[in-house]
Parts: C-alpha cells; sequence; structure tokens
C-alpha cells in the first residue's frame, strides 16, 4: 500500500478532525436535527440518536475512513486496489464511483441554494428585511428564486469561490482554508446562542428541544386525530445519524487518504461526532430561540432559513447584525461540506487522467455548474418534462414509456431522491460489507490500530452484522418497501 497520498497530508489530527467536520457540518444540521428533536420527543429523539450513531454511523465512519487511509488515492482508485489486495473482483471500484457521482450530483442543487444564502448575506446586511411583514419577505424570496439571473450569478460566485480552495491542494487550499473557516463557524455559532440565551423564547426553546416525550418515539397522530403506534421517529434517528456524518458521498474517504498512519482512527472520528453532534445542538439552541420569541412556526421546514427567520431578523433589535451573521455562518458550514464533495473526483482525475489540479478542478467545475443549471430551472418549478421538451422540441414523452410520475417532477426532486435515498444508504451499506466481509482481518487490524482486540472485535461485528442492516432498513424506508410505518 501507498506509504503517502500523492495529493499530500493533513499537518495533523486536529487538522483532520476539523476538515471533516466541516465536512460533515453542512446546512441540512444547521436546521433538521434540531427540528427533528422537537418534533420526535426532545431528549427522548437525543438518546435514540445517539444509539443510532454509535452503532450505525460511527462504525460506518470508522471503516470508510479506514479505507482511504489504507488506499490513499480518491475513492474509485481505492476501492479498485483494495478489492485486487483482497483477491475480490475490480468491480468494487464502482462502488467509489457511486460516492463520486452522488457527491458531485448533491454539489448540482447545493450550491444553488448556497447562492441563495450568499445573496441573503447582502439583504440582511442591507437592511432589507428591516420592519417587513411576512407577505414581504415571501415577495423578496419570491422575486429572487424567479429570477433565473439571479440564481444563476450567485450559483457561479459559489462555484468559483469553492474551486478555487480545491484548485489549490490539500495544504495550500483545504488545509489553510479550513484551519479558518470551521474555527470562524464555531465562533459565529456561539455568538448566536449567547444572543440566544438572552432572547425570552430561549427557555420554550430548550423545553422544545430537550424535554423528553417517549409517546412521540411510538405514536403519531393520523388525519383523523387518533392516536396509533409508528416506528418512523425511529427509522428517522436511523437515517439522520447515518445521513449527519456525510457518509457515502467519498468525501470522507478522500479526507482519510490523507490522514497519517500514527492517528488513531478510532479516537479521530469520535471526536468528530461529538463536533458533528454539538454543532447541530448548539444549531437548535442559536435559531429556535429567534424563532420562538417572535412567535414564528418551527416546523416551516426549508422556508425557516429564507422566509421564517428573515420575519424575526426584521423585527427585532440588532436584527441587520444578527441576520448577517446568521447567513455568514450557513455560507462557511455550506462552503466547507462543498469543498469536501469535490475533492474525491478532482483526485481521481489528477491521479487517472496525468492532469494537473488546477486543470482538473476547472473540468469538474464547469460539470457541476452545468448540472447547478438544472436545479436553477427546478427554483422555477420546471419539471423534467419540461427541460426535455425544450431540448426534444415536439417530443411525445408518453409514446416512449416513460413514467410520467418520474417526470413530472423537478430535476432537484429527482436527484435529491436518487442520492439520499438510494446511492448514499446503498454506499454506506457496500462499504460495511467491503470492509466486515471481503478484506482481509490482517489488513483491517493493521489500519484500525485499536489497541484493545476485543474493541476491534466488537467494531467488526457491528460492522459485519448490525450497521448493514440498519442501513438496508433504512433504505427500504426511504424508497418506500416497507409500507406505512
Amino acid at each position: 500500500m501507498l506509504k503517502t497520498s500523492i495529493h499530500g497530508a493533513w499537518s495533523s489530527r486536529a487538522m483532520f478532525v476539523l476538515a471533516t467536520v466541516g465536512a460533515a457540518v453542512g446546512l441540512g444540521n444547521i436546521w433538521r436535527f434540531p427540528y427533528l428533536t422537537g418534533e420526535y420527543g426532545g431528549s427522548a429523539f437525543i438518546l435514540v440518536y445517539l444509539i443510532c450513531l454509535f452503532f450505525i454511523g460511527m462504525p460506518i465512519m470508522m471503516a470508510e475512513i479506514m479505507l482511504g487511509r489504507r488506499g490513499r488515492q480518491s475513492p474509485a482508485n481505492t476501492m479498485y486496489t483494495l478489492a485486487i489486495e483482497a483477491g475480490r473482483s475490480s468491480h468494487w471500484k464502482y462502488l467509489g464511483w457511486m460516492g463520486m457521482i452522488a457527491g458531485l450530483l448533491i454539489l448540482s442543487y447545493y450550491s444553488v441554494i448556497a447562492g441563495e444564502v450568499m445573496a441573503y448575506i447582502f439583504r440582511a446586511a442591507s437592511g432589507a428585511f428591516t420592519h417587513q411583514t411576512s407577505s414581504g419577505i415571501r415577495s423578496i424570496y419570491s422575486d429572487f428564486v424567479s429570477s433565473p439571473e439571479n440564481l444563476l450569478a450567485w450559483h457561479t460566485i459559489f462555484i468559483v469561490v469553492t474551486m478555487i480552495v480545491v484548485a489549490r491542494g490539500v495544504h495550500e487550499g483545504l488545509e489553510k482554508t479550513l484551519r479558518i473557516v470551521t474555527p470562524l463557524f464555531f465562533i459565529l455559532l456561539l455568538i448566536l446562542v449567547g444572543y440566544g440565551m438572552q432572547s425570552k423564547g430561549f427557555s420554550e426553546a430548550v423545553t422544545f428541544l430537550f424535554r423528553p416525550d417517549f409517546q412521540k418515539l411510538i405514536y403519531v397522530v393520523n388525519d383523523s386525530g387518533v392516536r396509533e403506534l409508528t416506528a418512523k421517529p425511529i427509522l428517522v434517528a436511523m437515517g439522520h445519524s447515518f445521513f449527519t456524518l456525510s457518509l457515502g458521498m467519498g468525501a470522507i474517504m478522500a479526507y482519510g487518504a490523507y490522514l497519517g498512519r500514527e492517528v488513531s482512527i478510532s479516537h479521530a472520528t469520535l471526536a468528530v461526532v461529538v463536533m458533528d453532534t454539538l454543532v447541530a445542538l448548539l444549531a437548535g439552541l442559536a435559531i429556535f430561540p429567534i424563532v420562538f420569541s417572535n412567535q414564528l412556526d418551527p416546523a416551516s421546514g426549508p422556508g425557516l432559513i429564507f422566509q421564517t427567520l428573515p420575519i424575526a431578523f426584521g423585527g427585532m433589535a440588532g436584527g441587520v447584525f444578527f441576520g448577517s451573521l446568521f447567513f455568514i455562518l450557513l455560507f462557511l458550514a455550506a462552503w466547507s461540506s462543498a469543498i469536501a464533495l469535490v475533492e474525491p473526483t478532482v483526485a481521481w482525475m489528477v491521479e487517472s487522467r496525468r492532469v494537473t489540479r488546477v486543470k482538473a478542478t476547472v473540468w469538474i467545475g464547469i460539470i457541476v455548474w452545468l448540472l447547478g443549471i438544472a436545479s436553477i430551472f427546478s427554483a422555477t418549478g420546471t419539471t423534467l418534462r419540461d427541460i426535455l421538451l425544450i431540448f426534444m422540441h415536439g417530443l411525445d414523452l408518453d409514446t416512449i414509456g416513460l413514467r410520467q410520475k418520474f417526470f413530472s417532477q423537478t430535476f432537484f426532486e429527482v436527484v435529491d431522491f436518487a442520492t439520499t435515498n438510494i446511492m448514499l444508504p446503498l454506499g454506506g451499506m457496500l462499504m460495511a460489507i467491503f470492509v466486515g466481509w471481503v478484506m482481509h482481518r490482517e489488513s483491517v487490524r493493521a489500519e484500525i490500530n485499536v489497541r484493545h482486540g476485543d474493541l476491534c472485535t466488537l467494531w467488526m461485528s457491528i460492522l459485519k452484522y448490525v450497521s448493514p442492516l440498519a442501513v438496508l432498513i433504512i433504505f427500504l424506508s426511504a424508497v418506500g418497501l416497507l409500507g406505512n410505518v
């Protein structure tokens, strides 16, 4: 096996943890986990989530980091090399490819949303939200997303600032940027939490997030107002424990390729998991005091960021400052995640196509930028059917047997479903199977660097039996094959 990656290495364990936390913490962490916590039982949900995190997310994350460090290459080339080492089919390389492709597809719409966040930094700073009514805020957002030119401009800017970092390499680009961005993210988050603690809605937010309600874990109220047993909250906790760590995208494997052999993978992974969970909880303590202080709806969905919180920022003292701070925080989270999503494919082009890192980054940037245009169409309500008709004028989709339901969805909806519900869980499950059943036990033990053999045996047992089964359940539930739960 290669001793070091041709792309470079992290300067320290702390730098790897900072970079990986930056990769894992994204826009979803800032809102989704706190909302799920309040919706499904507060601290009761957190307890289930932590159990799932340690038996699903953390073992698979350790496996993905271990694969990266063992192979010292991009995910596709790593899986090819390790499969050959184990005397198995080289087709395992497609597992690496699936993660890399999923990462680019996610980035294609992620960059459009991140572009909206960047635009809102300037809107907040200019006082555009001050004294606005809810209809006024909705009008600002509607006018923005209905303008493809605006969306394209901000999408382009975000792609450019992301690719500049990746093009500069591991040391000069990723490490120097993330060494500043990740700590700054935590500082801004703590400032917003400090503000939240001074607001009148803080105690209500704490109750919303942390009051244990085990009834919500096992019951749901149906449309008729009748309580019935459900496994949905448990499945949601299982699913989020997997997705919150950005597993299955190739990013964690790529970052693992730059990790020194002296670093304990288990200790580093534990640090990432703890920090990622801490960020999600702090985000709840920053956002929901503002929501409750202004009598807003905490269940506003994705619209909370762009249509609900701006109402609060527009009406509170210091709203211009804290609103700007909030959207800067979101931008930093999106930027650090985007860097991680593009790194695996750029590394593959450098390794396999023998091009410079700058040229590889430019090519990947153009591909993601073009895919993002389809997501811009999505923001304006354009479906896949509409896009096809634009490029294939007069084509009758029904005559060639294409499903109306599929083509009535937007590009964003299709890509989000395919990546989140199919590609990522499938990738995580196959990685667990590869490490647990395909790799030689000696190779795994040599890399994982766990001092106590019993702990390594426990981890391998979880990886072989528990994690794949749990991810399979998540997969089947996500695609609707488990029926109503």
